[in-house]
């Protein structure tokens, strides 16, 4: 039996299938997504094609394509016109059919015509990687062979599946199904893990929809984006520049009222905002339904749940409806949701000055000291101090 030109042991054979679908990771996060479909960073010309080359060879992806589906995905994001959402078509579906609803809507012209602007569009792309992207993965499945023998087609059989289960399946199907969220989006999408390794970084999928536009994807002291560490060192080497990466968040605790610049922090941070209202008024939620309760009061704890982190147009019929009977008992409970909508509305009144939008923003700060709501009067405070 024909074992190839190297006879390498069973774990030089793990060995060279991790380190080749990584690369090949790599190169999806770094070059099609934060490059390509968002601008996080340009590459330089070397490492550019680098990517596309790789690409081309071990997934036979074509750049326009991807980048035009993931643009529409961010633009249409839970909605029916969603490339490739688990809360409308279900996480089985994206889950192990990803691949199938990627090359369904790579055959919307109008898909790739309308987001799929600004990609490689040179003679390499015209002439090789977009007409031949089936003949280059054919290309590697020959290269296994001459390497390892008959063994060489389980490794490309593996490498094959491998960006369609982690890219298509587990980030667009976990991704927007199952996980941890740091912050209030308009999406389901959430941190799968908080170390993003074996994805790139991409398993920080939450922290991205925050953040579309930022080149790294860890936003806290304990997450982990293995591929911001690729970018730090291209960028190191001349390879890359960074374009833009989610702000910081700082404090002034000398503050006592809002001004211009706590309004502009309030936007910028808007999701991380909601994330940490529905943090700190958990707890009192949580106490005002045990009160009820023990008055014989049926409230429904999901409903208020969901009260803190959806906005009041995002809320099915049946949820406004459980809802609007929990606030019709408790007038800490009508707060605590009134309050939550009208910080929201804050940053969608496009029509306000900012000399407005720091009177609305001290107005509401101001109630919320005045609630007599422990947990709200501790989160205006806090965010008074917001510089």
């Amino acid at each position: 039996m024909f074992t190839g030109i190297l006879d390498l042991p069973w774990w030089g054979l793990v060995a060279y299938t991790l380190v080749t679908t990584h690369i090949t990771i790599a190169a999806v996060t770094i070059f099609l997504h934060r490059c390509q479909a968002h601008r996080a960073l340009d590459l330089h010309p070397v490492a550019s094609h680098f990517f596309r080359f790789w690409l081309w060879l071990t997934t036979g992806m074509v750049t326009k394509e991807w980048t035009a589906i993931h643009r529409k995905h961010h633009a249409k994001v839970e909605t029916e016109e969603d490339p490739h959402s688990p809360q409308i078509v279900g996480i089985n579906k994206v889950l192990w059919e990803g691949t199938e609803l990627y090359r369904k809507e790579a055959r919307n012209r109008e898909t790739l015509e309308r987001y799929g602007q600004g990609t490689p569009d040179d003679w390499l792309e015209r002439n090789l990687y977009t007409p031949y992207d089936k003949f280059a993965i054919n290309v590697l499945l020959l290269v296994n062979f001459a390497l390892f023998g008959f063994i060489g087609i389980t490794i490309w059989a593996v490498q094959m599946a491998w960006i369609p289960f982690f890219a298509a399946g587990v980030i667009n199907g976990l991704g927007h199904y199952w996980g941890y969220r740091k912050f209030e989006t308009g999406d389901a999408s959430t941190n799968i893990v908080p170390w993003g390794i074996l994805i790139g970084g991409e398993e920080l999928h939450n922290n991205h929809h925050a953040y579309a536009s930022s080149a790294r994807l860890s936003n806290r002291w304990y997450e982990f984006d293995i591929g911001w560490l690729y970018i730090r060192v291209l960028q190191a080497l001349g390879l890359a520049e960074v374009k833009k990466i989610a702000p910081e968040l700082k404090l002034d605790t000398a503050k006592t009222r809002c001004d211009l610049a706590t309004v502009q922090a309030v936007i910028t941070h808007r999701y991380e905002v909601l994330a940490k209202y529905a943090k700190t008024l958990r707890r009192t939620c949580a106490e005002e339904i045990h009160s009820l309760r023990e008055r014989a009061v049926n409230v429904d704890r999901a409903a208020v749940k969901r009260m803190l982190h959806v906005d009041a147009t995002a809320l099915l019929a049946a949820e406004r409806a459980k809802i609007n009977e929990a606030i019709n008992n408790s007038k800490v409970l009508e707060t605590v949701y009134n309050m939550r909508q009208e910080l929201a509305a804050l940053w969608q009144r496009s029509s306000a000055s900012k000399e407005q939008l720091v009177r609305q923003l001290e107005d509401w700060c101001s109630r919320a000291e005045q609630s007599g709501i422990a947990a709200l009067q501790e989160f205006s405070r806090r965010l008074r101090c917001y510089a």
